[in-house]
């Protein structure tokens, strides 16, 4: 999680920031979604073929873990297959809807803003956590 504190010139430059942040999460996670789609194609594909080849061999289809490795907390796959990456993409699909939906909440939570307009001579100091307004601070300078 990465805190941070954002100062803003106006409550219509957060809306904005808000507004891209959000174009751009939505653009992320249609370009994963068809990634997904596509891999999730190939991977059935390949499932189809590993069966197939499995049956005539006359052996049982074995999901084995070899060729993963844990170094640390990272986990690498050598020689990955179309399952690995169609997992991999699930979770980073999961991952940006969930922040997605923050991000409509948060705007949505914000929408005062949208009245408040300029006013000059405050500054808004905004604590983000990943990228999520959590606190406002109206300051006068």
């Amino acid at each position: 999680m990465v805190v941070e504190l954002k100062e803003y010139e106006s409550a219509v430059d957060i809306a904005k920031a808000m507004d891209a942040d959000i174009s751009k999460t939505k653009s992320l996670l249609g370009e994963y979604l068809r990634k997904l789609d596509s891999i999730r194609n190939l991977a059935e594909r390949s499932k189809k073929i590993r069966e197939v080849v499995f049956k005539l061999a006359g052996k049982k289809s074995a999901q084995n873990s070899l060729g993963e490795i844990e170094v640390g907390d990272l986990s690498v796959i050598l020689d990955a297959n179309p399952f690995h990456e169609l997992t991999a993409i699930e979770q980073v699909v999961r991952s940006q809807q969930d922040r997605l939906l923050v991000l409509q909440k948060a705007r949505e939570a914000l929408n005062w803003v949208d009245q408040i307009g300029d006013t000059e001579g405050l500054r808004y100091l905004v604590l983000e956590s990943d990228g999520v307004p959590e606190r406002i601070l109206l300051k006068i300078s």
